[in-house]
């Protein structure tokens, strides 16, 4: 009797109790390979209707969060006929990395990541690709909430007002942003390739399907997404109000894995980005080409403008910018784009 009526709220909150690897798409190079996931015990179902009402959306986000990781979880890797195996950690997540074997050409390639039982039979796996960029002369990481992403990040209420009223589908980028991350996915390209573009966010995991929904809609470039610590719904009130010190380790991770690469940064000053980003100028002198920092705060002008200016004197280019249409300007005369303007 128990069990009919766990299935039947379980049901009725679209979640599920069987065991999910959650994978994330990875990414590499010829001497190192990465990719990342969680193990879970409850975990949300796809959604698959977008309606415009408030409950819906709000039931949607929440279920986001109604997760329960499984910790000291078995999981193996197959590449090139090796085996690799890891534990997930106490919130669920697991990393693997390993060194390729043959030459990989650039590219996306399917990995499988299958969770073992304490016999070492296969219970269930997650499926995700691993980013081989073209030898291009740039990579772009950017920020999301608040930098493509209109999302109030510097006020916690308004912030969770649209994450619970809203869905990844019609949630708004700011005007002209698109264009200019289409633009810039093109910058110096050679023929038929794109630049990698890194999304790195102190949004939680547990978002990770909302905004590759959100940017697969609008059409924004097509890249890894690297998200912060996931939470539980007794969490919530504190979304995207993570540590942002792990934001710079992540991205010094992914410029040390692409050092003939020169990165453009993208970010906001909603929260810590122009101070991340000036020391990352710092770790990694020379390899940045630009920064750029979109300016939706009232009350941080002059402390941006401050640490910008000692960017500057570093010798990276910025753009500290309201509109995007400036931001396409600016790239346009730095010759990281061309063709027309669009606002």
């Amino acid at each position: 009797m128990f069990k009919v009526i766990k299935e039947k709220i379980l049901f009725a909150l679209r979640l599920s109790d069987q065991p999910q690897v959650k994978l994330y798409n990875g990414y590499g190079n010829q001497q190192s390979c990465v990719i990342f996931g969680h193990v879970f015990s409850l975990s949300p179902l796809p959604r698959k209707k977008y309606r415009d009402n408030f409950l819906s959306n709000t039931l949607a986000l929440l279920r986001l969060f109604m997760v329960k990781p499984v910790k000291q979880a078995t999981l193996q890797l197959v590449w090139e006929n090796k085996l690799y195996t890891t534990k997930s950690a106490a919130d669920g997540f697991f990393k693997f990395e390993w060194t390729p074997g043959l030459q990989l050409s650039a590219g996306n390639y399917e990995v499988q990541v299958q969770l073992l039982d304490q016999a070492n039979n296969i219970r269930t796996q997650g499926k995700a690709s691993l980013l081989i960029p073209h030898q291009n002369q740039f990579a772009f990481v950017s920020d999301i909430d608040d930098t493509f992403l209109i999302s109030h990040s510097g006020n916690l209420r308004k912030r969770l007002f649209v994450l619970l009223t809203e869905n990844a589908r019609s949630r708004d980028p700011f005007e002209g942003v698109v264009n200019h991350y289409q633009q810039l996915s093109l910058a110096s390209a050679a023929s038929e390739t794109v630049n990698p573009f890194f999304y790195v966010s102190s949004s939680e995991w547990n978002l990770y399907d909302y905004i590759k929904e959100f940017s697969s809609v609008n059409k924004l470039p097509q890249g890894v997404y690297l998200l912060n610590q996931v939470k539980t719904i007794s969490q919530i009130l504190k979304t995207g109000q993570n540590n942002h010190s792990t934001k710079f380790m992540r991205i010094a991770r992914v410029m040390e894995a692409y050092p003939q690469h020169h990165f453009v940064l993208l970010g906001d000053d909603s929260q810590e980005d122009p101070f991340i980003y000036t020391k990352i100028a710092e770790h990694f002198p020379g390899k940045l080409k630009c920064v750029y920092i979109r300016q939706v705060a009232k009350n941080k002008k002059q402390p941006v403008d401050e640490v910008l200016l000692k960017l500057a004197a570093s010798g990276v280019q910025y753009c500290y910018f309201k509109h995007s249409s400036e931001a396409v300007i600016h790239s346009k005369e730095l010759g990281l784009i061309s063709g027309l303007v669009k606002t």
